[in-house]
């Protein structure tokens, strides 16, 4: 079972969790570096969401809904 936890690295890189959690072993955990405040430029998530998004965004249907209704205006 996968599972997210909030943590805080300090400058040295030591990991403090946020809340407490129990295992009943060792496990292996990837840790994801955020930044504090995101840059004034295009959101992380937009770019991360862009392909999955072209692939329904970029149909004929989508173009033919687009150019019907800024037509209307």
């Amino acid at each position: 079972m996968l599972r997210t936890v909030e943590a805080v690295i300090d400058e040295h890189g030591n990991v403090r969790l946020l809340e407490a959690i129990q295992l009943t072993a060792a496990h292996k955990a990837l840790v994801t570096i955020l930044e504090d405040a995101p840059d004034a430029g295009v959101p992380e998530t937009a770019l991360l969401s862009e392909q999955a998004l072209a692939q329904d965004w970029d149909r004929p249907e989508e173009d033919e809904a687009w150019s019907r209704n800024t037509s209307d205006h």
